[in-house]
């Protein structure tokens, strides 16, 4: 409860002990007694932040949404719920390990709790349960202090955040193109799409790849290791799709790409160059972000903006990036990153050395909640992604649903996340139960110190 809320209680008490109501309530600037007793009536006069507790940390497994997504709900004392999630496709065991070191935590000490639980984090998938945690901690602390989560990172950049799209794949150009162009109609202003070897993996010549090497074990295998790389025929193929993609739909939009597959690295500098006349926004992911130098072999080689890091955990191996000018822009997953300030910090490093964020998303309304506030504070963002644009009920997971107008979704003023789930809707489209009981996650004994 802020400061001035609680004096006002106090000070109630005082004024109706000792007889004093009309003149106490006009020295608190209200007319009457009546006006302070109304403005009293939109206090959350239950929740008290600093004897606030986590109780319980639950999960639910929410599908085809069209990813699966572990939905986490964190219970407290005093009947405040926080939600968050653990990155698409990840274990809801990352989240659950972490009760017994959560429950009689205050979750308004939002950094002090994930200090404490960042050690059990790792790249990409292996981070969601921490920064779903912090997530749901974030939503908490919002709730109990009456504000926008927005607003505890520092406040506005803006009130309205880009949204970026893909669509589903065609191995037609104009096709894809076609698709993307939907986008464009329901009001997305920045595109991305999905292109690369397996759309030309069956035509003769166009790939030299060892023989008998499956797709299944080339996906399996890191970039510079496959031994694959691209014919200039191939090169010419994929230089021909993207421009169909763009006889659709123009020059001016923004366009960047995902997906090329697990190619050399003098491969991916003959398709970036390749890729320069189509003036795309990002080439992303082109080798492993683990291998710095040989990004930035790529990135000197061309005009093209390279960009990675959804799989990275923690800002430190951003600035690595950042400082060896292995990037032109950043991508970072808040479910991955570390939550939602972590990714803040993240940002705000790069917009010191003038590197852009954009921000990966793929999950449920909870965790887009969470980036729209992250984006919405920090300075460099360009574009969030939205994954689930054709999943018909997606927004009804929560209320209110997700504001989006003319491709921009629309910060909250409400506390917290600013949305609550829906569970009739959940309920309909989870795997297993609707957020059961988790007690033998209750007592899990361990000695986390990382020093003597």
């Amino acid at each position: 409860m802020k400061p001035t809320l609680e004096a006002l209680l106090g000070r109630r008490s005082f004024i109706k002990q000792a007889g004093m109501a009309a003149a106490g309530a006009s020295a608190l600037g209200f007319a009457t007694q009546a006006d302070a007793e109304a403005a009293l009536g939109q206090v959350n006069t239950s929740s008290k932040p600093s004897d606030l507790k986590i109780t319980d940390v639950r999960v639910a497994q929410l599908v085809d949404a069209p990813m699966r997504v572990p939905l986490i709900r964190i219970d407290t004392n005093q009947g405040l719920t926080g939600w968050g999630e653990v990155r698409d496709g990840g274990s809801p065991t990352y989240a659950l390990m972490l009760k017994s070191r959560l429950v009689g935590e205050n979750p308004c000490n939002v950094d002090k709790v994930f200090r404490g639980i960042k050690q059990f984090g790792f790249h990409a998938r292996q981070a969601g349960g921490v920064c779903g945690i912090e997530m749901a901690c974030w939503d908490l602390a919002g709730k109990a202090f009456g504000v926008p989560v927005y607003q505890m990172l520092g406040g506005q950049f803006r009130d309205r955040v880009r949204l970026y799209a893909d669509t589903t794949q065609s191995p037609d150009g104009t096709e894809a193109g076609r698709r993307l162009k939907e986008r464009m109609d329901r009001g997305i202003t920045y595109l991305k799409v999905d292109f690369g070897i397996e759309l030309i993996r069956d035509i003769p010549e166009a790939l030299s790849v060892p023989i008998g090497q499956t797709v299944r074990e080339r996906s399996r295998t890191m970039h510079p290791f496959t031994g694959v790389e691209i014919t200039d025929k191939g090169i010419e193929l994929l230089e021909e799709y993207v421009g169909k993609i763009r006889d659709v739909i123009g020059m001016e939009i923004p366009l960047s790409s995902d997906h090329f597959g697990h190619i050399g690295v003098n491969s991916c500098i003959k398709l970036a160059r390749a890729m320069e006349k189509w003036n795309l926004a990002w080439m992303e992911d082109m080798v492993p972000w683990q291998f710095g130098t040989l990004m930035k072999m790529i990135k000197d080689e061309t005009t093209v903006p390279i960009l990675t890091g959804e799989d990275i955990y923690l800002k430190e191996d951003f600035v690595k990036l950042i400082d060896m000018g292995a990037v032109d822009a950043i991508h970072p997953d808040l479910a991955s990153a570390g939550g939602i300030l972590e990714t803040k910090k993240i940002g705000d490093y790069a917009m010191e050395h003038g590197v852009p964020m954009a921000m990966h998303f793929a999950g449920s309304p909870f965790s887009f909640m969470a980036n729209v506030h992250c984006a919405s504070a920090t300075e460099n963002f360009i574009a969030l992604e939205h994954h689930s644009l054709d999943v018909p009920w997606w927004n009804d997971l929560v209320t209110p649903h997700p504001e989006i107008v003319d491709g921009f979704a629309v910060a909250p003023d409400r506390p917290g996340l600013g949305v609550e789930a829906n569970p009739e809707v959940i309920k309909e489209h989870i795997e297993g139960e609707y957020f059961a009981p988790t007690p033998e996650w209750d007592h899990e004994r361990s000695w986390d110190r990382l020093w003597s």
